[in-house]
């Protein structure tokens, strides 16, 4: 299997470095010829990573393309950091290369904000995708046209497949060893001590993404006052002073949810900190967040996070 990481001028040092261990440990662990040929590539001779770290590159040669080429994070953090760097030349220069990539045919995959390159190059256009949570409402505001789930940890779509923020680099280097050997993949994962986490939900900090917008703010204050009693759409929008559909299409826009999901992850958020922060019981946390016994909100919680009461008070 043929794979080309993509580097840039500050690209995220941690990310790079985690696709490049875990296909070198699937090598090192084969006990025969390497199954992996990576090459680290770029646009320019050497790039230097966002903690200062220079790393030589090969040239993107398509006259010997690979199987899939991976877009790691660049090292920005902010929504005014990610835009400027997007507007770079050489962050244009990739974009153009994964966009012929993709018209040729050829898989794709990002992690993070690398995500951001790849909807750039178009690749994404009415696929389902994911990427870093936090940036999940400027990715809708550039992308509209793409299905974004941030919930997600990994989402493959036809011949693209995204991860979502910064570790999930690890997650996206053991799909793409799965899909040429799960046994690999497995063993890769027990010898780094690296655990499946198929979901981000458990990570959001569901204020943060509400500041985004001063209507959803004042939706969120009011949601958290109310978890225990139940949601009427109705009193939301009186509460915060828009009309049902105002409140419903800034949420869809800035979120991709409905005010009633919104609801649903402030209650999964209060759960999982009391869980993880106390003793009470499952069925004195479920009537605090609105649900009348203790196995409705197993149930949810394990639709949501992919993880049961007992994964999540051992995570506290």
């Amino acid at each position: 299997m043929r794979i080309d990481v993509l580097a840039l001028d500050g690209v995220f040092s941690t990310g790079l470095a985690a696709l490049l261990d875990v296909f070198g440990t699937a090598n090192e662990l084969s006990g025969g010829k390497p199954p992996l040929r990576v090459r680290t590539v770029g646009v320019r001779r050497r790039v230097r990573t966002d903690q200062g770290l220079w790393v030589p590159l090969q040239a993107a040669d398509d006259r010997d393309p690979p199987d899939i080429t991976v877009a790691p994070a660049l090292g920005t953090k902010t929504p005014q950091a990610l835009e400027a760097a997007l507007r770079r030349r050489d962050v244009r220069d990739a974009v153009a290369l994964l966009r012929d990539r993709s018209r040729g045919g050829a898989r794709l995959a990002a992690a993070c904000t690398g995500t951001f390159m790849l909807a750039a190059s178009g690749a994404l256009d009415g696929r389902r995708a994911t990427t870093t949570w936090w940036l999940a409402p400027f990715f809708r505001q550039l992308h509209p046209q793409v299905q974004l789930d941030e919930s997600r940890m990994i989402v493959p779509a036809g011949d693209v497949v995204t991860a979502g923020a910064a570790l999930a680099h690890l997650d996206l280097a053991l799909w793409i060893l799965r899909q040429h050997s799960p046994s690999m993949a497995g063993l890769v994962a027990r010898y780094l001590v690296v655990d499946e986490r198929p979901s981000q939900a458990a990570y959001i900090v569901s204020d943060h993404l509400a500041h985004a917008d001063p209507l959803i703010e004042r939706f969120e204050r009011w949601a958290r006052a109310r978890l225990a009693q139940g949601f009427s759409l109705n009193e939301a929008a009186r509460a915060v002073g828009a009309s049902e559909r105002t409140l419903a299409r800034h949420l869809d826009r800035v979120l991709g949810k409905t005010p009633l999901s919104y609801f649903q992850d402030l209650r999964v958020e209060h759960a999982v900190h009391r869980l993880q922060t106390g003793t009470a019981s499952v069925d004195t946390i479920a009537a605090e967040v609105g649900y009348s016994d203790g196995v409705t909100l197993r149930n949810l919680l394990r639709r949501k996070l992919g993880r049961g009461v007992r994964e999540l008070r051992g995570r506290g």
